[in-house]
Formats: structure tokens, C-alpha cells, sequence
């Protein structure tokens, strides 16, 4: 059976955590700043846990896992 690919895109936006969990970093943090409030950007810095509805199709794009 062939090798499966993993898809660009996942490999460069998800890590995966020691327990399994995946981390991505948080949207509407690049440009047009001024108009969010300051709650907004700093609750949005740093990175987050993806939810579990998403984690099976994540996995699927990455066959082999994230490093």
C-alpha cells in the first residue's frame, strides 16, 4: 500500500500535545487590531486546544502525525 501524504497546511498550523491533544494558534490576531478591544486581543494570544469535533478530520489530514 502506498504512503499516505499529509497535507501542507496541517503540518504548518497544528502541533500535537504530549497527551494527544492538538494546539493551533488563535485567528483575527493579524491586522486591523484598532478596532478589537484589548479583552479581545489578549484573550486571544498564544495558542488553544482544538475542539474534539474537529480533532478526527485533523487526523485524517496528517495520517502519520504532527511532529
Amino acid at each position: 500500500m502506498p504512503k499516505l501524504k499529509t497535507k501542507s497546511g496541517v503540518k504548518k498550523r497544528f502541533t500535537v500535545t504530549a497527551t494527544g491533544k492538538i494546539k493551533h494558534g488563535v485567528a483575527g490576531k493579524r491586522h486591523r487590531l484598532i478596532s478589537h478591544n484589548a479583552k479581545y486581543i489578549r484573550q486571544n494570544r498564544g495558542t488553544e486546544i482544538l475542539s474534539e469535533a474537529d480533532v478526527a478530520r485533523v487526523k485524517s489530514w496528517a495520517p502519520y502525525g504532527l511532529k
